[in-house]
């Protein structure tokens, strides 16, 4: 049987994508989690995968259907170049927590952060 996604469910608050397959399976999948594994090249480089950080609140803004095979997935940050297969979401939902492990394991060997950078911004209208 090739696995399809049923239903997609965006839970805005939670920042989860709920997601349903025709094998009867269902996974709550974080966009935080998503976000840092894309199947992007951006992500994934040539083989040597770039460690991304510093997006613990990110979330989905759109989920664009590819075919009746994948999604696109569009976040807040503005990254939208990874298309998610069917089989991908499958793969993360099957293997979420070895995923979310090695990120952390990944991001605290190179001292990052899931922190969210402050957006700074200096009013110099005020010239009182």
């Amino acid at each position: 049987m090739n696995i399809a996604v049923t239903k997609l469910k965006l839970k805005r608050k939670s920042r989860q994508l709920e997601v349903h397959f025709n094998t009867g399976e269902q996974a709550s999948l974080s966009c935080e989690l998503l976000r840092v594994c894309s199947p992007s090249a951006e992500v994934h480089g040539h083989g040597n995968p770039v460690l991304v950080t510093n997006k613990r609140e990110v979330n989905i803004n759109e989920i664009k259907p590819v075919g009746g095979y994948a999604v696109k997935l569009v976040f807040d940050d503005g990254h939208d170049s990874g298309l998610y297969s069917w089989e991908l979401l499958h793969q993360y939902a099957q293997n979420q927590q070895e995923l979310w492990q090695d990120y952390l394991e990944r991001l605290a060997a190179a001292k990052g952060s899931r922190e969210p950078l402050l957006d700074i911004k200096v009013d110099y209208s005020n010239k009182g």
